[in-house]
């Protein structure tokens, strides 16, 4: 038994430390993967947990054969997935947002109207105020402050693809927090 699988047994037997020897002796190889497929390192962080966190969810699955092969196959997939996804979301975006001009083009508010946009514009900040400060941040100055990514890019001093990455993860715990919200 090689010492990869030795390392699975005895993970499977609830030992952490030999997961965190996994994850030592293979996050170099995994975020290299990564990288050759997103090119921003800050993602490539984030996609490579979420690897280490499938390569334990899939440990009970694992045939004892080449762990370097499976666990390269598992980041490429997830590599893959985040690039699927995000074509999937900015073609989404863009049709959302010309959905809205046309919409926002055509109506003349009354003043219920803009009672409810008021209640609803207060029920947006508490929400925006309840996400994470950095993902809250990015989210006010692209939406309310109507700023491009790389000025967002440059006022936080980050990457144009960390300004996507904390904006596309704003959005999902935006929503996710709206849902709870207006669930009455």
């Amino acid at each position: 038994m090689d010492h990869d699988a030795k390392l699975v047994q005895e993970c499977l037997l609830g030992n952490e430390d030999a997961f965190f020897e996994i994850v030592e002796a293979y996050k170099g190889y995994v975020f290299a993967i990564i990288l050759n497929f997103i090119k921003d390192s800050y993602i490539a962080e984030d996609i490579a947990q979420e690897v280490f966190l499938q390569v334990y969810r899939s440990l009970p699955q694992f045939k004892n054969k080449n762990f370097k092969a499976w666990i390269g196959k598992i980041a490429v997939n997830k590599a893959i997935d985040f690039k699927r996804t995000q074509k999937k979301f900015y073609e989404n975006e863009v049709m959302q947002e010309k959905e809205s001009i046309s919409i926002a083009e055509n109506k003349i508010p009354t003043p219920e109207d803009a009672l409810l946009d008021k209640e609803q514009k207060t029920k947006v900040d508490e929400a925006v105020a309840g996400l994470p400060e950095i993902y809250g941040r990015v989210l006010r100055k692209y939406y309310f402050e109507g700023k491009t990514y790389q000025q967002i890019a440059l006022e936080e001093n980050i990457t144009v693809k960390a300004v996507e990455s904390r904006l596309y993860r704003a959005k999902k715990l935006f929503k996710k927090s709206w849902g709870r919200e207006n669930i009455t």
